[in-house]
Order: structure tokens, then C-alpha cells, then sequence
């Protein structure tokens, strides 16, 4: 059950933990995560966004603790997303269909779309505004951060961001504010920057700005999942803006599968040869290793370089489903190298190469290729890649 908390005067947090889900479209929850949920009462009461379908009788249940759900005169749907919209069908049944929901011109269509109902839409946009007694909600259109209908919405005089999907974390925990948990947080606030917003960084970058030239208060962010951020919300402003300007430090991340431990020690050679240059390294073996937990690492990675042995004339499983998922987060700034040993055809090499480049990699070498069991001598070549790699990585960034 999550606690209900009260945020500000009249606003609170009404949503739910989901403490078991460790699996959320591919990226590894494994301290579960929130559905956050926000009632603001007034002369009108407004609640915005709602929770996971699964989880709707505890959403009420927490309303319930505040107010007569029917009393509920507004829905604001920030975005449609399933894990935020699939009470609207239950709560509006309780509340009323009639009640009106305000949402983007995006929104109304899914919703639309999701459950076959036609409720009150009343389409919003940036600069719209919703006047109720001394509150005021100002609204922001966020599309593609990360969905196209996402959009923000901006309690103007209490200086409150309720965000969506933008400076959120999977995380659930009984600690909910940034100056309770403190820096730890920023880890899981990374993974999600990572997994869910990098390929849409060039718009987190152009919505900074237009925060900038709106001049909004921030005293405090309200995510739909994760923490709020009241004592510091400029903390994870600064997070975002670092991380979607997609700068790279002196840092490499080695990824690799291995059949009989010949790219393995090859991945241990090349790894070695970028830490001789001081250069730092992560290395990753793509089956003790999340894909999640890869793409954060190489996030401000300068370098990422990928073995694979050869497999019926392909790359290895498990290398094949990594590379496919950061091809879709489309990290930028990279140089890459890929190495494998193999029987008797090996394509691996060839192949990883040409899928780095469609990544907008910059490919430093051709790469190390060893048949069957890597001797002193490749084993001395996959140590100079690592050197090699470290060294235009250094020079890239001087």
C-alpha cells in the first residue's frame, strides 16, 4: 500500500508501489517501481494522471482516505501510458463520465483508442491555462518525452511540476522526497534517463531551454514514478541537462559473450589494454549483465566495444538482443571496435562492425578476429585494440 503524503497544502500524492514488477518492457526493475498519482483540491478537485489498471482499487482506496472519490470533479491526463491511464475506465465510471478530462490533442486520441470510450476530452495545449478559484494549472506539451502525447502540467503559484515520465526513476522504497533518500537516488534517476528518454535527448535539450525562457518556478517536481523532488529540484534539471547533451568522459564499455572462453579472454585482454592507458573500464559480459544495465553504463561512455564469437554465421544470441536495444536508444558520441574468436567462417566481426556503424558509431579499427583459441600473440592484439581505442578516445577528448 503507498502512503498517502501530503505535499503541499491541498496537494497530495495518492498513487501505488509496485514493489514486484522486475521487468518493465525490457529494462530491469529490480527494486520494483511507483505509480504516482496527484489530488489537488479546491474548489474544484483535480486529480491528475492515475495508476496501472491492476492497481485501481488501491488508487481509490487512497483517495478515499482524503475524499469521496465522486467528489473528484477533474482527471488530467499528463500521458496516456498504460501504467497512467489504466484506471481512467474505473475512476470515471465512480466519478462520472461526464466529468471532464483534460489531456493533448495526442491524448485524446489514445485514450480514445485504449478503451473504445468517448469521455469529456477537453484538448490542452502549451500556454493553455485552467483556472479554478485561486489555482491555476498551466499546461506544457512534452511530445515525445516520451510518448506523443505527453505533456506537463504546472500548479503557477504553488511553483509544482507535475512531470510525467520526464525526472522520474523506477524505484520503490518507503523513502519519497529527494532530501530523504539523497544522492542515491541519482543512479536509478540515470538508468531511467538511460533506458526511456536518451533516443528524445535533443528534445529534453529544447524543453530545458523553453523552461529557461518560460521562467517557471520550480519548487518542486512530481514525477509518475519515483521520488519528488522538493528540496532540490534543480538537481535533476542539471542531471538532465548533463545527460542529454550526451557528453562522454574517459570511459569504455567492453560487452562480449563467450562460447569456450576464447572471446572472453580476448574481452579481458582489451579491457586490460584500456586500463593501461588510464582509461576507465566496465566490462560486460552480455549474460551476467542486464541490457538495462548496459545501456546506463554506456550512456557517458566515450567508447563501447562488442565481442562476439561466431554462431551459425552470426554474432551470438544474447550480444545480438544487447546491440538491438541500444540501437534504439541511439546513444551518440562513440567510437567502437568489435573482436571475436570463431571456428571457421567468422562473421562476427564484419557483423558487429557494420551494426555499429548504423548506430552512428565511429569505428576505430577493423577489429581483432581469432580462430578458435587466442594464443599469446592475439591475445597480445586484443591488448593493443583496448590500447589503441584508449588513446583516440583520450586524443577525441583532449
Amino acid at each position: 500500500m503507498y502512503k498517502v503524503i501530503k505535499i503541499d497544502d491541498g496537494v497530495y500524492s495518492v498513487g501505488c508501489r509496485d514493489w514486484d514488477i522486475r521487468d518493465f518492457h525490457g529494462y530491469s526493475t529490480y527494486e520494483g517501481t511507483t505509480y504516482n498519482a496527484f489530488l489537488v483540491l479546491g474548489e474544484k478537485n483535480v486529480l491528475i494522471d492515475t495508476v496501472k489498471e491492476t492497481f485501481s482499487d488501491e488508487l481509490l482506496t487512497n483517495i478515499r482516505r482524503i475524499i469521496d472519490p465522486k467528489k473528484i470533479d477533474i482527471v488530467i491526463s499528463n500521458h496516456t501510458e498504460m501504467d497512467h491511464s489504466g484506471s481512467i475506465p474505473k475512476l470515471m465510471h465512480i466519478i462520472g463520465k461526464d466529468k471532464p478530462i483534460y489531456c493533448s490533442k495526442m491524448g485524446k486520441k489514445n485514450l480514445k483508442n485504449h478503451f473504445n470510450s468517448d469521455f469529456n476530452f477537453h484538448i490542452v495545449g502549451t500556454g493553455d491555462e485552467l483556472k479554478i478559484g485561486k489555482r491555476t494549472f498551466s499546461f506544457i506539451e512534452t511530445k515525445m518525452l516520451h510518448w506523443p502525447d505527453s505533456m506537463f502540467t504546472y500548479l503557477v503559484d504553488e511553483g509544482i511540476l507535475f512531470s510525467s515520465d520526464a525526472f522520474g526513476q523506477h524505484y520503490s522504497g518507503d523513502l519519497f522526497f529527494d532530501d530523504e533518500i539523497g544522492d542515491q537516488i541519482i543512479p536509478h534517476a540515470k538508468k531511467y534517463y538511460a533506458n526511456i528518454l536518451l533516443p528524445f535527448s535533443s528534445k529534453v535539450q529544447a524543453l530545458l531551454k523553453d523552461i529557461d525562457k518560460l521562467g517557471l518556478k520550480i519548487n518542486m517536481i512530481c514525477p509518475d514514478h519515483g521520488i519528488i523532488w522538493r528540496d532540490d529540484p534543480s538537481k535533476i534539471i542539471k542531471a538532465y541537462d548533463k545527460w542529454s547533451k550526451q557528453d562522454v568522459y574517459a570511459k569504455a564499455v567492453v560487452i562480449f559473450d563467450s562460447m569456450w572462453e576464447s572471446t572472453a579472454n580476448m574481452a579481458k585482454a582489451v579491457a586490460g589494454g584500456i586500463e593501461s592507458e588510464a582509461v576507465n573500464v566496465r566490462l560486460m559480459n552480455t549474460r551476467k549483465w542486464h541490457r538495462s544495465d548496459i545501456v546506463t553504463e554506456i550512456l557517458d561512455a566515450g567508447a563501447v566495444v562488442v565481442g562476439s564469437p561466431t554462431l551459425n554465421n552470426g554474432i551470438f544470441p544474447v550480444v545480438a538482443d544487447v546491440m538491438t536495444y541500444i540501437k534504439g536508444l541511439r546513444p551518440q558520441n562513440k567510437i567502437a571496435a568489435a573482436f571475436g574468436s570463431y571456428g571457421w567462417s567468422g562473421e562476427a566481426v564484419k557483423i558487429l562492425n557494420g551494426m555499429l556503424v548504423e548506430m552512428g558509431m565511429e569505428i576505430v579499427d577493423d577489429g581483432v578476429k581469432v580462430q578458435y583459441v587466442p594464443d599469446k600473440d592475439d591475445l597480445k592484439r586484443s591488448f593493443d585494440l583496448g590500447v589503441k581505442i584508449a588513446k583516440k578516445l583520450k586524443d577525441k577528448l583532449s
